[in-house]
């Protein structure tokens, strides 16, 4: 996939570092009422990880013993950031994987992906280490899994109505409020949810 790219699809900008928005008609459960930031868009296709969908049962301290990053009698020494550090059900796509999010302030040479304005992807155990001993980045979350769309798949998504787009920021990505990220990331494009229609194509 073609990461950076400046040409345009149907009309608009690839949308790298935007926030894609399920209308209520999305057809496919998988992404009802998500959130998903888009890590990479191209005529290739693109790339995303769902932000407001947590992973069940799964807590980022736990991942760390099972992934072997530390023993589990290091937990008790861990960084009140990790500890709270989000662990989200990124996407149906390699769902046993994890992607980290991430502000800028961390990069690994050959592994981070900078996507737009601060905002960083990286898929090592690295990373992972690093939050561990509290010398990871600022900002933070943990995806299982990815969203993924082939060529021209996500354009013709979106001019079936099945997706809205705004503008990312720090807060839909990282803060706690995952309940509320999917009515902020509508208020953003002055959306109000409560008048969406449940029928795609009649919002």
């Amino acid at each position: 996939m073609k990461i950076g790219s400046n040409q345009r699809v149907s009309g608009r900008s690839y949308l790298d570092g935007q926030c894609l928005i399920a209308m209520p008609g999305m057809a496919d459960s998988r992404f009802s009422r998500s959130v998903v930031y888009v890590c990479a868009h191209s005529e290739d296709g693109a790339m995303g990880i769902i932000v407001n969908k947590p992973a069940a049962d799964t807590r980022f301290p736990d991942l760390l013993v099972q992934l072997d990053v530390i023993p589990s009698e290091e937990l008790i020494r861990l960084p009140s950031q990790a500890e709270r550090l989000q662990v989200l059900r990124g996407g149906p796509v390699e769902t046993k994987r994890g992607f980290v999010l991430h502000s800028a302030d961390f990069f690994l040479e050959s592994a981070t992906l900078p996507i737009d304005d601060g905002i960083c992807l990286t898929a090592t155990l690295d990373i992972l280490r690093a939050i561990a001993i509290g010398s990871g980045p600022e900002n933070a979350v943990l995806a299982l899994g990815y969203a993924g769309w082939g060529a021209g798949q996500l354009e013709s998504e979106i001019q079936a109505n099945g997706w809205l787009h705004c503008a990312a920021d720090h807060g839909l990505l990282f803060d706690d409020g995952i309940d509320t990220k999917y009515s902020r990331a509508l208020h953003k494009i002055g959306i109000d949810p409560a008048f969406l229609s449940s029928e795609a194509g009649h919002a």
